[in-house]
């Protein structure tokens, strides 16, 4: 099974390791399955005060992220996995100008394919004590073994030959801060990411639902084992809003669960639990 291991180059690792070491991204840490690893960008700052930013040329407020700390981080990732005898590291960098991240993007980062949404499907997962041990060990490894390879959002995103399947996928995360960055760190990026039409602070939250959408799609993270199939945004189209969910009490005030949540006929409930999706 492909482990995926992300540097996050940052001045604040203090905002993003609490999240990294708690639920589900702990779990997946202990299971092997992905590694974090830190990389201060203040150690690679220039002068006596270790200086990472200045004015922007031009004029204006604020200040830039110089490229100088950030090609000297990234090359030193890189040139450790030199050493390690892995891969090239593929930067990620948050940015307004850059693709949405979606879904299928996140699926293609982890290395798996698209779940089969089908009614069939989805009764199968319900009932899933019918499935025997052997198919279901099959199912993951076929799931472990997909690559990322289709990856069509921008022209940035088509040269895929080198995502490959390999025993180690390992993204850099350079999270800006400031007004910026220099426009010419654009060169060693691989994936402009963006989040939405809206502006944060800093990469380090951009960061973390990136590492998050990824991490919980590996194989053996969440506890359940269609947990990350049948579910929002998973089918073909990737619009899917999943159907809406009940649990205990039956009756809550006078709203009652729908009755063939309860019948125990899992293709009724498959049939309805389709029928009852949205789309976006």
């Amino acid at each position: 099974m492909p482990k995926v291991k992300f540097t996050i180059i940052t001045l604040f690792e203090d905002a993003i390791r609490p999240y990294l070491e708690a639920s589900m991204m702990w779990k997946a840490t202990e299971k092997g399955l992905v590694e974090f690893d830190f990389v201060n960008l203040r150690e690679f700052g220039l002068g006596p005060h270790k200086s990472v930013d200045d004015t922007p040329y031009g004029g204006g407020d604020g200040m830039v992220m110089r490229p100088e700390p950030i090609y000297a981080a990234i090359e030193q990732v890189k040139e450790r996995a030199k050493q390690n005898g892995e891969s090239e590291p593929k930067v990620i960098l948050p940015t307004p100008d850059g693709m949405i991240w979606t879904q299928e993007l996140a699926r293609q980062f982890a290395g798996v394919s698209r779940p089969d949404t089908s009614v069939s499907a989805v009764e199968k997962s319900i009932g899933g004590a019918k499935a025997s041990q052997d198919e279901a060990a099959f199912v993951s490894e076929v799931d472990s073994m997909s690559e990322v390879n289709s990856i069509s959002e921008t022209d940035s995103m088509s040269e895929t030959d080198s995502m490959s399947e390999s025993e180690l996928r390992h993204y850099i995360i350079f999270c800006p801060h400031y007004e910026g960055y220099d426009a010419r760190i654009l060169d060693i990026v691989d994936y402009k990411i963006c989040l939405g039409r809206y502006v944060l602070t800093g990469g380090e939250l951009p960061a973390l639902i990136i590492i998050d959408s990824i991490v919980r799609l590996i194989p053996g993270v969440l506890g359940g084992d269609t947990s990350a199939e049948i579910e929002s945004f998973s089918d073909e189209t990737g619009n899917n809003i999943e159907a809406p969910q009940y649990t205990k009490p039956q009756d809550f005030r006078g709203k009652i669960v729908p009755e063939v949540l309860l019948s125990g006929d899992h293709r009724k409930v498959a049939e309805w639990r389709k029928a009852h999706e949205r789309r976006n």
